[in-house]
């Protein structure tokens, strides 16, 4: 980039790379929407997946911290709300159990993290990190594959009820609960980045901000991969499907 672009050419810059790089595009995605997935092999996905989860509010609360205007940190924190809710038994992270809960995984298991694949934590303690070392543009800028999730819940929450009878409305209830307020935080950021990333070399560090948080899903995807799928290669410790 040998100057500055437009806020309009920035934003498309970063569509693009979510056009060619987020996670609905990977192979065990696909499998999973279109009821190509085992039952052992969606309740691998769920597991892992719900440490991400759990961990988007510490990445938040991490982003908050740094945070000296207060505006900012007003609205940062309705996320940490979403997730962990206002009380418990409320919230996204409570969602999330109500799915690994409904297709039938322990719940003790699953919220330990002791069967969690080890490339799903170095993928999440990743982006914690990144957050928290990084400039505040950049850990905005990495929040930005928001932008892309409605169209992956669209997909998932169909295809999966489709195609798996020990799913249901109730297990899927975070993903038709998310949606608004993926919009809405997507919407946040990306004016936040499009004001602040005033220069060459901040609007290049938004964009590999960006990617850097695609590269994160796909990894946990591509483990999911090798470890269920093929060469089915399950590291020791990790969860060990019934169905094999």
């Amino acid at each position: 980039m040998s100057g500055p672009v437009s806020p309009a050419e920035l934003e498309a810059r970063l569509r693009e790379i979510g056009a060619q790089r987020y996670h609905n595009l990977h192979p065990f995605h696909r499998m999973l929407h279109s009821g190509e997935c085992s039952k052992g092999q969606v309740q691998a996905w769920a597991l892992n997946r719900y440490y991400y989860q759990s961990m988007i509010p510490v990445k938040d609360a991490a982003l908050i911290a740094r945070c000296e205007d207060p505006g900012l940190r007003r609205i940062w924190r309705k996320r940490l709300e979403d997730h962990d809710g206002s009380r418990p038994g409320e919230g996204g992270i409570a969602r999330w159990l109500a799915l690994t809960d409904g297709i039938g995984l322990d719940r003790e298991m699953v919220v330990s993290g002791r069967a969690l694949l080890p490339a799903t934590r170095f993928a999440v303690q990743a982006y914690i990190h990144f957050v928290r070392e990084r400039s505040l543009l950049e850990a905005i800028a990495s929040s930005l594959t928001e932008m892309f999730s409605p169209q992956i819940i669209s997909e998932r929450l169909s295809g999966m009820l489709a195609h798996y009878d020990y799913v249901t409305p109730e297990t899927m209830a975070y993903f038709a609960a998310r949606p608004p307020q993926a919009e809405r935080d997507a919407n946040f950021a990306l004016d936040y980045v499009k004001r602040e990333a005033r220069t060459a070399e901040q609007q290049q560090a938004a964009l590999a901000a960006l990617s850097f948080k695609c590269d994160v899903l796909w990894t946990m995807l591509d483990a999911l991969y090798f470890a269920y799928v093929s060469p089915g290669f399950v590291p020791p410790g990790a969860f060990r499907p019934a169905d094999g």
